[in-house]
C-alpha cells in the first residue's frame, strides 16, 4: 500500500468513527445528554406572591407592595471575575472592599477547597431599571431576582398603626404583624430556561401560580387619620411632650375611625425604623387616667338610686380618710353632683363612691372593660392594671380608684368606655376592620341604663362649657361632651412631682352622638400641663375638621353664629 492510501484509509476509518459516534449520541444516549442539557438550562424557579394591599375604609391604599429586583451572585462564577469587581461594586453603589466582605466566607471556602455557596445577595430592593444597568454589565455569576418591596403611601401619619414588613416583606410590627398570614401570598413555581448568564430566556411552562395575599381593609378613613395626626403633632410640639396619642371611635359601629401617635418615624425609611418612633403608645402604654374616670364613678352612683344629678354633696376640704387627706385644687363648698363633675371635685367624687360599696364600682369599671385586653389584635397591646377591690388598700384606695388613681388603663380602653356613654349604656367591641355587616346585638352588654348615660352626658356637655374645665374643646356649631383629666405620672414606684399626664375624652355631636375622641399628651414640658389646656385644645382642633368631612349635621347653631362660621357645605339646618 501506498503512503498515500494508508493517508486516505486512515481518514476514512476517522470519519467513519466520528458518523459512528454521532449515531451512538444521537440515537442511543439521546435521553441522557437530553437529561443533561436540560440540567444545565432548565430551571426551577420560585415566583413570588404579592402581599395584600392595606386601604382604607374608603379603599384608598395605605400600604402597597411594589415591584423591586435584587442583585444576586453565584460566588463559584463571580470569584474568577476578580478583575471585574471594581466594576461591579461601583454599579452596585458599593466600594470594592465592601464587595469583598460580602464574599469574604466564599474566599475562605475557596482557599480552604470547601464547597462554594450557591447564592448570596449583592444588593436587595433596586428599582427594575437599576438592577438592568447591572446586568448590562453581562459579569458571569451576577443576576437579579424579582422581589416586592412595601410602601406606605401617607408615611408616618399611619407608621404606628400600620407597623412595617422586614426587607423580605414579612411583617414585623402592627397590622402587618398582627395579620402577617392574611396579608402574605404563596408563592408560585415555574419551569424556564436560563442562557449561560443566568437571564431567563424562555418561560417553559407554569408549575404553581403565586396566590396573592388577601386584601386588609381598616375601618379607619385617612382623612380623619391625617386631621388627627396634624392636631396631636401640633400640641406634641408646642408642648414640647414626650408623647402623645388620639384616638375616634365612631359610636354607632364601634369602628376606629384614627389612631395616631407621636413622636413617628417614616416607615419607607428604614434608617427612622426605630422602636421609640414606632411605638403605638395608644395600646402599647398604660396610664392612671386621673379625673376622666370621674364620670363612670359618679354613673354607678346614678345607677344605684341613691344619687341623682342635683343631689347636694360637701366639697368642703380637706377631706379625710383616715390618716390620708384629699384635696382640690379649689374649695367647691356645697355642690351637687353636675357640678362635681363641671369642676371636677376629687372630694365630691370621693364621697359619693365610699357612699357605696367598693365592690360595686369594682364590677362596674370591669363592665366598662377595664383591666382586660379590647380585642383589637395588636401586638403589643397592655391591659392595664384593675385590681381586686379586697386589695384597693380600704378607703383611701377606694376613693382613689373613683378619681383615677391606683389603677392604670390603655387610651383604648377609655375610648370604649366613653364610648358607652355614648352609645347610650351599650358596650360595643372596637374593632380597627371595616364593619361589612351591622354588628350582631350578642356581642353589645348593657353596662348601665339609658337614663343614666344621659344624665352623664348632660353633666359632662356643661364641663366643656365656660364654667368647666374642658371650654377649649368647645367646636363650632356642635355641642360637645367630655372631661379632662390630669395625673402625676409615677416614677419608681412614687409619684413624680413634676411630670404628668394630660388628658381629654369628648363625645359630639350630644344631640344624637356620632363620635368619640380620646388624647393624652405624655409629659408637657411647655409651662402648662393640665388636661384642660394641653390635651382639649386638641379635640376642638381636630373635631371642627372631621365633623365638616363626615357631613355631620350642626347641633348648635348659636355657637356657630357667634365664633362668625358658616353652615358646613351640604350640612342641614336643624
Amino acid at each position: 500500500m501506498t503512503r498515500t492510501g494508508l493517508m486516505l484509509g486512515l481518514m476514512g476509518m476517522a470519519a467513519t468513527g466520528m458518523v459512528a459516534r454521532a449515531a451512538y449520541l444521537q440515537l442511543i444516549h439521546k435521553d441522557f445528554l437530553q437529561g443533561q442539557g436540560d440540567e444545565r438550562f432548565l430551571r426551577v424557579i420560585e415566583v413570588p406572591a404579592h402581599r395584600g394591599m392595606i386601604v382604607d375604609r374608603n379603599n384608598e391604599p395605605l400600604a402597597v407592595s411594589s415591584p423591586v429586583d435584587s442583585i444576586w451572585a453565584e460566588p463559584k462564577d463571580l470569584l474568577e471575575q476578580r478583575a471585574r469587581w471594581p466594576q461591579l461594586a461601583a454599579a452596585l453603589g458599593m466600594t470594592t472592599a465592601d464587595l469583598e466582605k460580602k464574599l469574604a466566607p466564599d474566599i475562605e471556602r475557596q482557599q480552604a477547597e470547601k464547597k462554594l455557596r450557591r447564592f448570596v445577595y449583592l444588593r436587595r430592593h433596586l428599582a427594575p431599571n437599576e438592577a438592568q444597568r447591572i446586568l448590562q454589565l453581562d459579569i458571569p455569576g451576577v443576576y437579579a431576582q424579582r422581589e416586592y418591596r412595601r410602601y406606605y403611601p401617607d408615611a408616618e401619619v399611619t407608621s404606628h398603626l400600620l407597623g412595617f414588613t422586614d426587607i423580605d416583606d414579612v411583617g414585623q410590627e402592627g397590622l402587618e404583624k398582627a395579620f402577617d398570614e392574611q396579608l402574605r401570598g404563596i408563592p408560585g413555581q415555574k419551569r424556564v430556561i436560563k442562557d449561560r448568564l443566568g437571564r431567563i430566556v424562555q418561560d417553559v411552562e407554569s408549575l404553581r401560580p403565586p396566590q396573592p395575599g388577601q386584601k386588609l381593609a381598616l375601618s379607619i378613613d385617612r382623612r380623619l387619620q391625617y386631621q388627627a395626626y396634624r392636631a396631636l403633632k401640633t400640641a406634641f410640639i408646642k408642648n414640647n411632650a414626650s408623647a402623645g396619642s388620639a384616638v375616634i371611635v365612631d359610636v354607632k359601629t364601634g369602628e376606629i375611625l384614627a389612631m395616631v401617635n407621636q413622636p413617628a418615624g417614616n416607615p419607607n425609611n428604614r434608617e427612622e425604623l426605630k422602636s421609640e418612633l414606632l411605638r403605638n403608645h395608644a395600646v402599647a402604654d398604660a396610664y392612671e387616667p386621673g379625673s376622666t374616670m370621674k364620670p363612670f364613678s359618679v354613673a354607678m352612683a346614678l345607677e344605684s338610686g341613691k344619687w341623682t344629678p342635683t343631689t347636694p354633696v360637701d366639697a368642703r376640704g380637706p377631706f379625710r380618710v383616715g390618716r390620708k387627706a384629699v384635696r382640690d385644687v379649689h374649695s367647691y363648698g356645697l355642690i351637687d353632683v353636675t357640678r362635681v363633675i363641671i369642676k371636677s371635685s376629687n372630694i365630691g367624687t370621693s364621697k359619693i363612691a365610699l357612699s357605696l360599696p367598693a365592690e360595686q364600682l369594682w364590677k362596674f369599671y370591669k363592665n366598662l372593660g377595664f383591666g382586660a385586653l379590647t380585642g383589637l389584635g395588636l401586638i403589643g397591646e397592655q391591659p392595664g392594671v384593675l385590681r381586686h377591690f379586697k386589695k384597693w388598700g380600704g378607703e383611701i384606695g377606694h376613693a382613689n380608684h373613683s378619681f383615677g388613681y391606683g389603677l392604670s388603663v390603655n387610651m383604648m380602653q377609655l375610648a370604649q368606655a366613653y364610648t358607652t356613654l355614648a352609645a347610650d349604656g351599650v358596650r360595643r367591641p372596637l374593632t380597627l376592620l371595616k364593619r361589612e355587616e351591622p354588628l350582631d346585638p350578642a356581642q353589645e352588654q348593657r353596662v348601665m341604663s339609658v337614663r343614666t348615660a344621659r344624665q352623664m352626658r348632660a353633666m359632662l356637655e356643661q364641663a366643656t362649657s365656660s364654667q368647666g374645665t374642658g371650654a377649649k374643646a368647645h367646636v363650632p356649631g356642635y355641642r360637645v361632651a367630655g372631661k379632662t383629666g390630669t395625673s402625676h405620672k409615677a416614677i419608681g414606684g412614687r409619684y413624680a412631682s413634676n411630670r404628668y399626664l394630660s388628658l381629654f375624652a369628648g363625645i359630639v355631636p350630644v344631640s344624637d352622638p356620632r363620635l368619640v375622641m380620646v388624647i393624652i399628651i405624655d409629659e408637657p414640658k411647655g409651662g402648662v400641663y393640665y388636661g384642660g389646656a394641653v390635651a382639649a385644645p386638641v379635640f376642638g382642633a381636630t373635631m371642627g375638621g372631621v365633623l365638616r368631612t363626615l357631613n355631620i349635621t350642626p347641633d348648635d347653631m348659636p355657637s356657630m353664629k357667634l365664633a362668625g362660621a358658616e353652615t358646613p357645605t351640604g350640612a342641614k339646618k336643624p
